[in-house]
C-alpha cells in the first residue's frame, strides 16, 4: 500500500466550516503535488401528501441547476497556480455519496469540516463527517469549525 497522495478530495456544503476545510485541503493538495477534486452532495426534499409524494421533475431541475452553479463558484475561487482542481455534484445522502466519490475518483484522502456538536444537537443531526470516518476506504482529516460559527 502506498501512502503517497495523489488526490485529494475536499466534501463542501457551501458552509464557513467546509470553506476552512478547503483551505487545508488546497494547501495540502499544493505542498504534495496532489489533485484536488471538491464534492458537493444534494438531497432532494421530499414532501408527503395525503396523495402521495410531489416533486416536479422542474424542481428537481432547478435544484441540481442552484447546486451545481454554487459548486462551480467554489472550484473558480478555489483554482491556484500548481494545484489541478474540480468538481463534483452528487445527489444523495452526503456521506454516502462521499464515501462513493472517493472510490470512484480513487483518492488517497479526504478531508471534511466538522462542527463538533454534542449531545442532544449531535443526536438530531448527525454528523455526515463522523459517517465519512467510518465507511470512507482512505484515511479522513476532519477540521473543526472556527470557534463561534457552530
Amino acid at each position: 500500500m502506498s501512502t503517497t497522495i495523489k488526490h485529494i478530495l475536499a466534501a463542501h456544503d457551501f458552509g464557513e466550516t467546509a470553506q476552512v476545510a478547503l483551505d487545508y485541503a488546497l494547501d495540502l493538495a499544493e505542498r504534495l503535488g496532489a489533485r484536488l477534486t471538491i464534492v458537493h452532495a444534494y438531497e432532494i426534499p421530499v414532501y408527503g401528501f395525503p396523495e402521495g409524494f410531489a416533486l416536479t421533475a422542474d424542481v428537481v431541475g432547478r435544484i441540481q441547476e442552484i447546486a451545481g452553479k454554487a459548486l462551480e463558484g467554489v472550484v473558480t475561487r478555489a483554482r491556484r497556480p500548481g494545484v489541478e482542481v474540480d468538481g463534483m455534484l452528487r445527489q444523495g445522502a452526503a456521506w454516502s455519496e462521499i464515501a462513493g466519490a472517493v472510490t470512484e475518483t480513487n483518492a488517497g484522502l479526504v478531508v471534511i469540516g466538522t462542527h463538533g456538536r454534542r449531545g442532544l444537537a449531535h443526536a438530531l443531526l448527525g454528523s455526515v463527517a463522523e459517517k465519512v470516518v467510518r465507511t470512507a476506504p482512505c484515511p479522513v482529516l476532519t477540521v473543526r469549525a472556527p470557534k463561534g460559527s457552530q
